[in-house]
């Protein structure tokens, strides 16, 4: 009697076949997840890149009023700080902030003339909203705005800054204050003055040191309105 041995072709057919959905649910799950971390990496990168960018160009710029206003006098060359007669028996300031004729920032010939001024890529000739085309340079020039390919964008007051001449979406807002000789936290008013007392001579109105901040703010297209990047400060004794 012959006998013969058949292969088993349910158990190969079972032996070959491919991943279940379970199997293969999982590893699309983990595939995703991993994805999903490099893309997150990857933005919280360039937000961090960019930031950083933000304030390297915002620190330049605060740094480039502090050498703009490095060589000149804390008041008025000519006519100085100095308390005048209001014609009603009060005294009151004169010679801080910008003077009569003052039109642009080349005529600025003191620090306390910078007190309020802003230099941005809005800001119009002309001081009667204190906003002048900025933001500018250490020599008071309005720094131009880079092309793609790296070209510097012209600039004149004739052209319009939203053209993007000027360095688009950056503010210099400088703010200078007469402090305490002996404690530069202690801020007082302008036309404070300190009479003679014993042995002190007193302090005339002019005679205080100064201290200015510059803060820089930047303003991105979609931006609803201008984040703080930084601030930087100086005491002018």
């Amino acid at each position: 009697m012959r006998s013969s041995t058949k292969p088993n072709l349910s158990r190969g057919r079972a032996g070959t076949g491919g991943f279940t959905l379970i199997e293969t649910s999982m590893a699309t799950v983990i595939i995703g997840v991993g994805v999903l971390a490099m893309v997150d990496a990857q933005s919280a990168f360039i937000v961090s890149n960019q930031w950083s960018s933000h304030a390297a160009s915002a620190t330049f710029l605060a740094n480039e009023i502090r050498e703009f206003t490095r060589n000149l006098p804390k008041h008025d060359p000519v006519n100085g700080l100095v308390l005048i007669d209001d014609g009603n028996g009060n005294m009151v300031i004169s010679g801080w902030g910008f003077d009569g004729g003052e039109v642009t920032v080349d005529d600025f010939d003191d620090i306390d003339d910078f007190d309020g001024i802003t230099f941005s890529y809005v800001g119009t000739p002309g001081l009667n909203d204190k906003d002048l085309p900025g933001p500018i340079n250490s020599f008071g020039e309005v720094i131009p705005a880079l092309s793609h390919e790296g070209v510097e964008q012209g600039y004149t007051d004739s052209e319009s800054i939203f053209s993007g001449d000027a360095m688009y979406g950056w503010f210099q807002t400088i703010s200078v204050v007469k402090i305490d000789p002996f404690d530069t936290s202690v801020v007082h008013d302008n036309s404070y003055f300190e009479l003679p007392n014993g042995s002190f001579p007193g302090r005339l109105v002019d005679e205080y040191p100064l201290r200015v901040s510059v803060s820089v703010f930047y303003q991105g297209v979609n931006d609803i309105e201008a984040d703080l990047v930084t601030t930087v400060t100086w005491i002018v004794p």
